[in-house]
């Protein structure tokens, strides 16, 4: 399939977008613009997978997983401006926009949109939500725990179910799980002893098995069971699992003279070519003698069957399956299972007893039936699934209730990347940064290849979080979208996920020192520039408890961070899904804890074009006067280490005094120390700085940013970038490395 966008107005993508998913075989950027009705009467550019396509190329047959977006030029810059490049830079925004593969929801605004500075009330505590947001409870009182919407995690819950209609696990790292039902269970009878045959779906992918328990109880404890691990690809050998039991045959008794049924077997659009019919014999079949003995008794019995169709008309007579005969003096129950083998086809049965009770007291003389089951003929093939097959025989260790708590310890394989020798052998894994990449690459996630993935970026996180040994172990069982799985997971790496130029990309909250772009007084808008102080108050949490499911238990526990000063009398409680060791929880509080507490101004300011620069989580620095962060203006004139200023800047006495110099692609050279001389508007360096400084009228001024040695500048993270028209509003959180002790 093919990703279509068509952009009407790239002044403003969120009301001119149209996005639809393409199904059709062999298209061209030509067929695609045609049957979507693309109008040409305004200048048009195509973009496909992040590039821009010439018209004499639009017959070439697109790729089957293609991003095609179609962006209409206005005449004119729609925004006051008749610079062209204006128009081309606000295409270009709007291609970054476009997220390759369509999968993710959110796309624009995860990218572009920005986070909330607004605090989120939570367990008891407002928690300050910046640059890794924190879970919003839902509306009405509805819980959004990832914990309480599955059966994974719910204590009520535990234990084996066939959960129709809804998705197959996807599990990452280690985890206990109860595995769901893959076919639906059933039993059968050898030698008076009962059977149950399970075959249960581990989950997606292939696993490394840990243990397999019933109950709190090793596997291998039990005798009675045998079993099966069947790695995707691999076949059932352990016994026939497409097996349906009629619902209606429910323990009647068998009658002479009475016919019970007729019982439809499987359901339309299936045939079978086996039957099998359950009898119970609940008080034996003996006659009591007078001496004390027990003496013989004799049942007989009669199963037939017939063909039906669709609409369960009769296609042909009855036919009989088999007349039974059972001889015997024993008083205790029996069971017994009876096989037929029929040609394939879709039937109904009935059963009756062909001999008449005895009724005395003396004999056990009563036959019921049990059950009924017909093997559907079939070639499943269940895709690159795990699963367990289990036949156990019933016994005083293994209860009914027991038999359904069939658990597993599992470790997901997934494959792993690095630069030198790209993706291996599927293996055993905790990694969070090959959990976003299967989220991103897999069937059952975003289907993307390798080319929209910034897998540089995850292999240079994952070795920062191996080293700290952070790690991901979690379920997902419920259905969500693609864009709240990869936040679940990055958020236990203290990370978020977001779109930019077709490609997902990563950012972990850690320090940074070096800021990718300047702004101060030239670049930023007259009057933009605003701060947002959140105030402490009563309600503010100044500690955290992370509530997280604990591999040692594997039950829901929980643990709080605090930092020094803090008094804890208001906590906020927050789950982190995924989380299941002590030590990470623990840590991931005091990291919550302390942005809470030092991230509390927020700054907002419109710029040029040059704002498209930084990515969410870039550290900047800004230099204003009106918040006394530094001073700054433009360099007017050099002589070799003396500069020129535009404005007027004030030396502190006593204190190494910097000044830093804005390059031509928005990043800092410098800060240098300088010194006064004898005119206020000038300074020189202490070295020869490392660009070369612009102080004509043909380009645009190298701008600086002046201030003692903590105060030239104040340095922040990106949370928003946002398109205003020809300009760009940025939103960003006054950076603390206090918030980084954990």
């Amino acid at each position: 399939m093919v990703y279509f966008n068509y952009f009407t107005n790239p002044f403003n993508p969120n009301k001119g977008q149209i996005s639809r998913v393409l199904t059709e075989a062999e298209l061209t950027i030509n067929l695609i613009a045609e049957r979507q009705n693309v109008d040409f009467s305004l200048p048009v550019v195509c973009i496909v997978d992040g590039q821009a396509v010439l018209r004499k190329n639009w017959n070439i047959q697109l790729n089957p997983d293609a991003t095609v977006s179609f962006v209409s030029l206005p005449l004119g810059s729609g925004g006051g401006s008749s610079n062209p490049l204006q128009v081309v830079m606000m295409v270009a925004v709007v291609v970054a926009s476009v997220y390759t593969g369509g999968a993710v929801g959110a796309a624009y605004g995860a990218v572009w949109g920005g986070v909330a500075a607004a605090g989120v009330s939570i367990g008891g505590g407002i928690l300050i939500n910046t640059l890794v947001p924190t879970p919003k409870p839902a509306l009405n009182g509805m819980t959004s725990s990832a914990y309480t919407q599955s059966p994974t995690y719910s204590l009520q819950a535990q234990g084996n179910s066939a959960r129709l209609g809804n998705p197959i696990p996807v599990i990452y790292g280690k985890h206990l799980i109860y595995p769901d039902f893959a076919a639906q269970p059933y039993y059968k009878y050898k030698n008076d002893e009962q059977y149950v045959y399970q075959l249960h779906c581990i989950g997606q992918g292939e696993y490394d098995i840990e243990q397999i328990r019933i109950e709190d109880t090793p596997i291998g404890s039990f005798e009675e069971i045998t079993y099966q691990i069947i790695k995707p690809g691999e076949k059932n050998t352990l016994f026939d699992e497409d097996v349906v039991t009629s619902n209606e045959v429910a323990g009647q008794e068998l009658l002479k003279g009475t016919i019970c049924g007729p019982f439809v077997l499987n359901p339309t659009e299936s045939v079978i070519n086996k039957i099998e019919i359950d009898v119970a014999f609940q008080r034996g079949c003996y006659y009591a003698n007078d001496n004390g003995s027990m003496g013989n008794k004799t049942i007989q019995w009669q199963v037939e069957a017939r063909l039906i169709d669709d609409e369960d008309k009769a296609l042909g007579g009855w036919f009989t399956l088999g007349t039974e005969i059972l001889t015997s003096n024993n008083h205790n129950a029996m069971y017994r299972t009876y096989s037929y083998a029929v040609a394939q086809g879709r039937y109904e049965v009935r059963a009756t007893r062909l001999d008449d009770k005895d009724e005395t007291a003396r004999a056990g003389h009563e036959i019921r039936w049990g059950a009924a089951k017909g093997y559907i003929v079939s070639e499943k093939n269940y895709g690159n699934v795990t699963l367990l097959a289990v036949v156990m025989r019933a016994t005083d260790n293994l209860s009914q209730r027991s038999s359904r708590m069939v658990n597993c310890i599992v470790t997901r394989k997934l494959r792993t990347w690095t630069p030198n020798n790209g993706w291996s052998a599927p293996q055993p894994t905790r990694s969070i940064a090959w959990a976003l990449a299967d989220i991103l690459k897999a069937s059952y996630g975003a289907k993307l290849a390798d080319k929209s993935i910034d897998l540089e970026t995850l292999y240079a996180l994952e070795q920062k979080w191996s080293a700290r040994g952070d790690t991901f172990n979690a379920v997902f069982d419920s259905k969500l979208t693609v864009y709240e799985a990869l936040s679940r997971t990055a958020k236990v790496g203290r990370a978020i996920a977001f779109i930019q130029g077709g490609i997902v990309r990563f950012v972990r909250d850690e320090p940074k020192t070096v800021p990718v772009a300047l702004f101060g007084p030239r670049n930023i808008v007259k009057n933009s520039l605003s701060i947002q102080y959140i105030m402490p108050s009563e309600d503010m949490a100044d500690s955290v408890c992370v509530e997280y499911f604990s591999e040692r238990t594997w039950k829901t526990s929980e643990v709080t961070g605090t930092f020094e000063g803090s008094s804890s009398d208001k906590t906020a409680t927050v789950e982190l899904f995924g989380c299941t060791n002590k030590e990470q929880a623990h840590r991931e509080a005091v990291y919550m804890a302390l942005a809470n507490r030092y991230r509390r101004r927020i700054v907002t300011f419109t710029t040029e074009l040059e704002g498209l620069v930084p990515s969410y989580g870039d550290l900047i620095a800004i230099t204003h006067d009106m918040a006394k962060w530094g001073q700054g203006g433009e360099i007017l004139a050099q002589d070799g280490l003396k500069l020129t200023l535009s404005e007027p800047v004030s030396f502190t006495e006593g204190q190494a005094n910097y000044l830093a110099l804005r390059k031509i692609d928005g990043s800092l050279s410098g800060p240098y120390i300088v010194t006064p001389t004898d005119y206020d508007t000038e300074v020189l360096l202490g070295d020869t700085p490392d660009i070369e400084i612009l102080t004509g009228t043909d380009k645009e001024r190298t701008h600086f940013a002046f201030g003692t040695a903590d105060k030239w500048r104040v340095l922040a993270r990106v949370t928003g970038i946002r398109p205003r028209s020809t300009k760009v509003e940025i939103t960003a959180v006054i950076e603390d490395n206090r918030v980084h002790q954990s």
